[in-house]
């Protein structure tokens, strides 16, 4: 396998700079890191959706350890039935378009963003105050998500490519509208 341009990482933050040069084969790992996360997301919200009505109500009030930072605040929530009713459409709609535009590389950066918010959401949940149990599978799952939008994987193998080059009045969206950068790629 060769490839004509060279592959480099680099980042300056705080004084602080990291470079890398990552294999040929990133671009594919990133790739599949985003189809795999997309999938993980898209069928959990379709199991939200097959078993309708979903009810976030039991994980709230008994899904989340009383020693959570957020256990008030979630028991609140489950209390208030308006409250109850937009979670209840929200978690497994957004689950379901996070999902599909992983999959299709489509706003990808966006749908990292929502996905890192979810995991954090049920990371904070889920935590007992344990520092032993500080790393679980959704904090991970959060990195990934971050991961992904960092590494703007819609642009590899995916709409996001796309359509940050249609053209708008003579120019690249992206050029156009340079906000958008933080929702593809």
């Amino acid at each position: 396998m060769s490839t004509t341009t060279r592959n480099r990482l680099e980042s300056r933050y705080g004084g602080l700079t990291l470079t890398g040069d990552p294999h040929a084969l990133s671009a594919w790992f990133v790739v599949a890191l985003r189809l795999v996360m997309g999938g993980m997301i898209l069928f959990a919200g379709l199991g939200k959706v097959s078993e309708w009505p979903f009810d976030a109500s039991g994980y709230l009030v008994h899904g989340v350890d009383a020693a959570s930072p957020v256990s008030g605040l979630y028991a609140s929530m489950a209390a208030t039935p308006a409250v109850m009713e937009a979670v209840n459409v929200i978690i497994p709609m957004t689950q379901l378009l996070i999902g599909t535009a992983l999959i299709v590389g489509a706003f990808v950066r966006l749908a990292a963003l929502g996905g890192a918010m979810q995991m954090t959401a049920f990371y904070l949940g889920g935590w007992a105050g344990d520092w032993l149990a500080l790393f679980d599978s959704t904090l991970v799952y959060m990195v990934v998500f971050l991961a992904i939008g960092a590494f703007a994987a819609g642009r590899i193998l995916g709409v996001d490519r796309y359509l940050e080059q249609v053209e708008v009045g003579g120019m690249p969206l992206i050029e156009r509208f340079p906000r958008l950068r933080y929702v593809l790629g």
